[in-house]
């Protein structure tokens, strides 16, 4: 098993608009990209696992081949600046990706 943080160039969340916060998971190469897809480690129910909110929160989700990325967004449950958010650029959501084990 190999950790997401050690197989994506570049794993982040950030701002969507001021209601979504959206995350994307680029790679270096191909092979590792179309392995992590395959894999099904970010697929739509286990963004809602790693998450732990229900698969309607997940507005998109989207395998793109050009930028070797995996992209999906999710509803917030707190307007972004409203009182009670605590990550108003929604650049700290990606935490519970890094250590995400994907398998040989």
């Amino acid at each position: 098993m190999a950790r997401l943080f050690d197989l994506a160039k570049t794993i982040r969340s950030k701002n969507a608009g001021v209601d979504r916060i959206t995350f994307d998971v680029i790679f270096t190469d191909r092979k590792t990209y179309e392995h992590v897809c395959r894999s099904d480690v970010l697929s739509r129910e286990a963004v809602s696992r790693i998450f732990g909110i229900v698969p309607e929160r997940i507005t998109d989700h989207v395998t793109f081949d050009p930028a070797l990325a995996i992209k999906f967004t999710i509803g917030r449950q707190t307007t972004s600046g409203s009182a009670g958010d605590g990550d108003v650029f929604g650049s700290r959501q990606y935490g519970p990706l890094l250590d995400l084990e994907v398998p040989d």
